[in-house]
């Protein structure tokens, strides 16, 4: 029987979506005011859900202890108050945007799980804004 369970984060960050190869209007013009060279920052609500078989023998589909300390560890850890173009490595070149952030997300998450686990993130930049990402290419 597959389950998913879930586990929320947050972490608070900083950004500036920019594309160096564009002029300050073209990148005005297209990102608007998130494009502010003094960067702006967000409160991210991040829902990590892991699918998997139930263990016959603990009950668990994934540990929660396990699920949590790999998202502070991965995660919180390294975005959390930072200026996301600026001190993670992985946006030193991407541009900082919330789907690049949940891919960057799993990408750290998905090694960590077994070959049987699916993954799904679910990110929150505002409260009405959200995107998710499950390794769909």
């Amino acid at each position: 029987m597959r389950v998913t369970v879930s586990r929320k984060a947050h972490f608070n960050a900083a950004h500036r979506l920019y594309r160096s190869d564009w002029s300050d209007e073209k990148n005005n013009l297209v990102f608007g005011k998130c494009s502010n060279e003094h960067f702006h920052g967000h409160n991210y609500e991040l829902i990590v859900n892991v699918n998997g078989e139930i263990d016959p023998a603990t009950g668990f589909v994934i540990d929660m202890k396990v699920l949590k300390d790999l998202i502070k560890n991965e995660i919180e850890n390294n975005l959390d108050h930072k200026n996301l173009n600026l001190e993670v490595p992985e946006f030193f070149n991407l541009n900082p945007t919330a789907e690049n952030i949940a891919v960057v997300i799993y990408n750290k998450l998905i090694p960590h799980l077994s070959k049987d686990q699916l993954l799904e993130i679910i990110l929150y930049e505002t409260p009405r804004n959200f995107v998710k990402y499950s390794g769909e290419k």
